[in-house]
């Protein structure tokens, strides 16, 4: 099945996710964290982009990429290639260690970006690992410190105008308690489905053994089956109608 093509923000700038296959971890000591750290330094310079954030965790990657060339696919499939590489002969590891392609979504808006700060940021306190201020593979110091890897400028100017009004602000934005997964940036982001996960879960709730039955049914039949499957969390229309094999305006238009 061919690829979709990913949609070109009008910014440049994406959130960009790379997560373990089947969730298992990437890292497994602090060389591994350190090397992955250096491949995004070398990957940043080579493609000419520009790193505004990022956030390490045991089985996935959170970066803000600004895309400075159009480059952003090549610059994480050579990222997560050099990776992996390194991954197997440290470990001995045979098969895939990502999950299919990166994920990614365009941030077209200041309140995104800036909600999209302390969420990637705050992904270690979430996970019951650190504090915020405390975890050493996220980019939350570089902020307040010397910046090694980001450009932290475009973040930090939302903050205030000058840099110490900026880095008190940020400093009181991430101690703000708040309801992680009911932010603006959707749980699902960090959570989707793979196709096969998908139709796992459609057989399941309608019962069925293939998916591809859906062309047999009528249109009343089909909309009544379509919307049993809004309980589906970490999933789209849009894949949805991939796994079904049906039109994407079918699915929007049932659910």
């Amino acid at each position: 099945m061919p690829y979709k093509i990913r949609k070109r923000s009008m910014t440049r700038v994406y959130h960009v996710m790379l997560r373990g296959n089947d969730r298992q971890d990437i890292f497994y000591d602090n060389q591994d964290y350190m090397k992955f750290l250096k491949l995004i330094k070398i990957t940043k310079e080579k493609y000419q982009c520009e790193i505004y954030e990022y956030c390490l965790m045991a089985n996935h990657v959170h970066m803000i990429i600004f895309d400075c060339k159009d480059t952003l696919s090549k610059a994480i499939q050579s990222l997560a290639i050099s990776y992996s590489l390194y991954f197997a002969k440290k470990y001995k590891k045979e098969g895939h260690l990502f999950q299919g392609r990166f994920l990614s979504k365009s941030v077209e808006t200041r309140k995104y970006l800036f909600t999209l700060c302390r969420y990637i940021h705050q992904n270690p306190l979430k996970a019951n690992i650190a504090r915020t201020e405390e975890y050493k593979w996220s980019s939350y110091n570089e902020f307040l410190f010397d910046s090694k890897i980001i450009n932290p400028n475009p973040i930090l100017s939302m903050f205030g105008q000058t840099k110490k009004e900026a880095r008190k602000n940020f400093i009181i934005y991430h101690n703000r308690k708040v309801n992680l997964i009911n932010e603006e940036v959707e749980y699902e982001f960090a959570y989707r489905l793979t196709d096969e996960q998908v139709k796992e879960k459609i057989q399941q709730i309608l019962k069925i053994e293939n998916v591809r039955v859906f062309h047999t049914y009528d249109k009343n039949t089909r909309n009544e089956k379509l919307k049993e499957l809004k309980i589906i969390r970490g999933t789209s229309k849009a894949q949805i109608a991939r796994v079904l094999g049906i039109n994407k305006k079918i699915v929007e238009r049932g659910m």
